[in-house]
């Protein structure tokens, strides 16, 4: 291999799939060529243990043996959701209320991918907060580890105290 292939570059694509389970995924750049391989421990290092299927990714990358590989996530925004389908949970809620809800930090208790949700608890507090996979997913997230930490965003809502938001924890840091 040479010096030129061992560069690292910076690629903007969209998530293909990614297994938290298998512990890698794969990102599609926009400017074409082939799949670029997404490791746990890469996307770890930005603090989450998984992403959304079709999220947009920003991320360094480098020519290896095995082919392209992400070194570090520089960005990740959520997969697009149609305008005007907002979820039904939220559905008579005032958007400037979730909107305001400040980010907390908290600590999956437990999350069921399977079920379609799970809980969270804010430190410090000891009511459990629901977590829904549309809202984990719009959040660019697709499953929790029971003992993550994490930034969400909390109203009283149909179900009880309701997350609205998931981020990664350095987001709570950030606007802390």
């Amino acid at each position: 291999m040479t010096q030129e292939d061992a560069e690292v570059r910076r690629v903007i694509g969209k998530v293909k799939w990614f297994d938290p389970v298998k512990g890698f995924g794969f990102v599609i750049a926009d400017e074409g060529g082939p799949d670029i391989l997404l490791h746990a421990n890469v996307l770890r290092n930005f603090g989450q243990s998984s992403v959304a299927d079709n999220a947009q990714i920003e991320i360094s990358v480098q020519k290896t043996e095995r082919g392209i590989q992400a070194t570090e996530v520089l960005r990740i925004d959520p997969p697009e959701v149609p305008a005007g389908a907002p979820l039904a949970d939220f559905e008579g809620i005032d958007p400037e209320v979730i909107a305001a809800a400040p980010l907390e930090p908290a600590r999956v208790k437990w999350f069921d991918k399977g079920k379609g949700f799970g809980f969270a608890n804010i430190f410090g507090r000891s009511s459990d907060i629901f977590i829904h996979i549309e809202v984990l997913r719009r959040s660019g997230l697709a499953d929790l580890q029971p003992g993550e930490a994490l930034a969400i965003r909390v109203i009283d809502g149909k179900r009880g105290l309701m997350a609205t938001e998931v981020c990664a924890w350095e987001a709570a840091l950030a606007t802390a």
